[in-house]
């Protein structure tokens, strides 16, 4: 490892001093270690790992794009592997939460009937009524008219932000207050 991180910055001193060949070794280099990292990243966070040279790619863009920044008297792999790190951040935070099945799995449950604990229409809007007027008016906005964040900003003259805070908190106050009933 030591061999290569020596390598690898004084492959990047000399690409950041103008020398192409050693611009374009360096990323022949890293570009597999990148590819293993973010596969180890991606499966670690339970996501499928079929998207790690995406993520290989945006690392290298940020590098290209933020080479002048790196301190020539630092070692090259921290400054690379906190691209890398911070890019594989972003790139699960894009994916969000999303746990992905095989549709197939459930083709016998999904023709059928609604679940018995979804409440009616008219026992949500009294739920509904409950909250302050601005969570009131997001949640309507939002869960039940099916609207956008942006929409519902621009309907209600509402930064989107706000909108994300009145959403959060009028969603917590409901599950208070079904967590209590």
């Amino acid at each position: 490892m030591r061999g290569r991180e020596t390598e690898w910055t004084d492959l990047m001193r000399s690409a950041n001093a103008g020398d192409s060949v050693a611009y374009h070794r360096l990323l022949k280099a890293i570009a597999p270690v990148l590819r293993a990292a973010s596969r180890r990243g991606l499966a670690r966070a339970g996501q499928p790992v079929d998207q790690a040279e995406d993520i290989v790619q945006d690392i290298l863009i940020a590098v290209h794009l933020k080479r002048h920044t790196w301190d020539p008297t630092a070692p090259f792999a921290p400054w690379l592997f906190a691209i890398a790190r911070n890019k594989l951040i972003d790139a699960l935070r894009r994916r969000g939460r999303r746990v992905f099945v095989n549709i197939d799995d459930f083709s016998e449950t999904l023709p059928g009937a609604p679940q018995e604990d979804t409440l009616p229409p008219g026992e949500v809007a009294s739920h509904l009524e409950g909250l302050p007027a601005r969570q009131r008016d997001v949640l309507q906005s939002i869960a039940i008219d099916s609207h956008s964040i942006k929409d519902t900003a621009k309907k209600l003259s509402m930064t989107e932000g706000a909108v994300r805070v009145a959403l959060h908190r009028g969603l917590s106050n409901l599950a208070n207050k079904f967590g209590k009933d």
